[in-house]
């Protein structure tokens, strides 16, 4: 510290009444100690100060006013007081304020000229306090959160090890691999040292490598794609490609995973059996579609697409296919609410509406799947055209009513409307015959018909031989 060089030339002689405003002004709580220690006078500065001392303090050990931790602090203010020429030597303690958190002041004492009294020149501290507060708060923030960002970093790093598929991490725009996990060293046959840094694709064939470059190269523009399924370079298995795109510290990455699909040699031997019958259902002249359990297309081949002159297989992917049956909300719950019941549905009537308002007759067979992974649900549709009409004029009468039943959904309204005309008038027939023993002129009377009118239906509804339907013209002519 560095004193006043002619304080007495300066600031000239000060009387007690100057020099306690210099002292209210130099300090936020300024307190005059007697030799003992006890408070003797003192001043409070700061209007906000959470103490009542000159009602309390006044007369009392300045010790007993501080905090326990803080006594040690005050003894050696009492016992090193500051001479006037030297530095200050500035200690903290604490006030105890009841109800609220503990006053900060920082205190120093300079030696009076009379009867060893002391002078202590106190600085509120809150302030400062608050702020070292919340720095504290932000470190241990700071601190929990590193915590938790090495907690899941461990736990990615041992999901990364562990994973049974092949990953790799692959920087997007240098296309180099900058990490990959045990499977996909031994999926590749290589060591980490030389895998890493290599560029990507490898592993698989020239027409995968190809395939994988446009998978990536729609991923950065479109965010997502869908996975792909290239030949490994040994030709001895294929891989299902999936990729992903991510951010991290301002440069983007690729998480591409590789999983076998054929695990074993008889899982290797089928594959390629599997993938002609795909590739047979996607050429078949008939329509095929698969929808989820509540009816929503999963994927269609082309056929169903040319039904529903639709352009591609995505536009209708996620869609309900009640969209292009011929009864909206109709035909599809009639269909489901069979194939939950007895799980195939065959030859299954009804017309499929196209885009841009074209109308074809269609007969259905679906099947469910309710085991698949997941399960899914089968539909062909085979064109009828004027077969369905044909048919419906030439199908055998159904014999009871639960065969009627079994007609709703299938058979236009009014074509059940005169079937069920049909069943009543036969069913009354065979009554009336077999009342009359098979009289045929006592059954005419009993239903108010000629007999020839009684032949007639007798020989429409089948119930008349062709030798007994013969003598039967030659006796009425």
């Amino acid at each position: 510290m560095k004193p006043f060089d002619s304080p007495r030339q300066t600031l000239g002689t000060l009387d007690a009444d100057a020099a306690a405003r210099l002292v209210t002004a130099a300090a936020d709580v300024a307190l005059v100690v007697d030799e003992s220690g006890t408070i003797r006078d003192l001043a409070v500065v700061a209007a906000d100060l959470p103490l009542d001392a000159e009602r309390l303090w006044i007369g009392q050990p300045w010790i007993d006013t501080v905090t326990v931790e803080s006594r040690p602090k005050v003894e050696a203010l009492l016992r090193e007081p500051v001479e006037p020429a030297a530095a200050p030597r500035w200690r903290q303690v604490n006030h105890p304020v009841a109800g609220a958190a503990d006053l900060p002041v920082l205190y120093c004492t300079v030696r009076l000229p009379r009867r060893g009294a002391l002078l202590a020149f106190g600085r509120d501290l809150r302030a400062v306090s608050q702020l070292q507060q919340q720095l504290m708060d932000s470190q241990r923030t700071m601190e929990r959160e590193y915590s938790r960002l090495r907690h899941a970093e461990t736990r990615y790093r041992l999901l990364f090890q562990l994973a049974a598929e092949a990953v790799l991490i692959v920087d997007a725009a240098t296309m180099k691999i900058a990490e990959a996990n045990p499977a996909a060293l031994r999926l590749l046959g290589d060591s980490s040292k030389r895998l890493i840094g290599r560029v990507f694709p490898l592993g698989v064939d020239i027409d995968g490598q190809r395939a994988v470059q446009d998978q990536l190269a729609g991923l950065r523009v479109a965010g997502n794609a869908e996975d792909i399924v290239a030949r490994a370079a040994d030709g001895r298995q294929r891989l299902l490609v999936s990729a992903s795109l991510f951010r991290q510290e301002s440069a983007s990455y690729f998480l591409v995973r590789l999983s076998p699909l054929a695990g074993d040699a008889r899982a290797t031997m089928v594959s390629p059996i599997r993938s002609r019958l795909l590739e047979v259902i996607d050429q078949l002249p008939d329509g095929f579609v698969v929808t989820d359990p509540n009816g929503q297309v999963l994927t269609a081949n082309a056929a169903f697409l040319d039904l529903t002159q639709m352009g591609s297989e995505a536009q209708m992917r996620g869609e309900p296919l009640s969209r292009w049956l011929g009864r909206p909300g109709v035909d599809l719950e009639v269909l489901l609410s069979n194939l939950r019941q007895h799980g195939v549905v065959r030859s299954f009537a009804t017309a499929v509406r196209g885009q841009f308002g074209s109308t074809t007759e269609v007969e259905i067979s679906a099947v469910s799947v309710p085991n698949g992974d997941p399960p899914c649900l089968g539909f062909a549709l085979r064109h009828a055209g004027n077969r369905t009409a044909a048919d419906a004029r030439g199908r055998e009468l159904p014999h009871s009513v639960a065969q009627l039943t079994e007609l709703i959904g299938r058979v236009p309204l009014k074509d059940l409307v005169r079937d069920t005309t049909d069943v009543i008038e036969r069913l009354c027939i065979e009554a009336a015959l077999e009342l009359t023993k098979d009289n045929r002129a006592s059954a005419a009377e009993m239903l108010g018909l000629s007999r020839q009118s009684l032949y007639v239906k007798l020989r429409r509804y089948g119930l008349i031989g062709a030798e007994e339907e013969a003598e039967t013209d030659t006796t009425a002519s």
